[in-house]
């Protein structure tokens, strides 16, 4: 069972809805996540892939790109 807490009406902040939050512009202005190749050297290790250094390079500069092709 969850807790509930009564509170009173002062208490409570009210702030008006802003719908252009909700619009695809603004979701769109959120800066892209890149990939790290720390990210890509786990991801491997945990797929158990073997890799050298070349291939997590060649890795991140085509999955960076086609984050950054797919978001715009």
């Amino acid at each position: 069972m969850r807790k509930v807490e009564v509170v009173k009406a002062h208490e409570v902040e009210v702030k008006p809805l802003d719908l252009s939050q909700f619009t695809n512009e603004y979701t769109q202005r959120k800066p892209l996540k890149t990939l790290t190749k720390k990210e890509i050297r786990e991801m491997a290790n945990v797929l158990g892939l073997s890799y050298d250094e070349t291939q997590i390079a060649f890795t991140k500069k085509l999955m960076n790109a086609y984050i950054e092709k797919e978001t715009k």
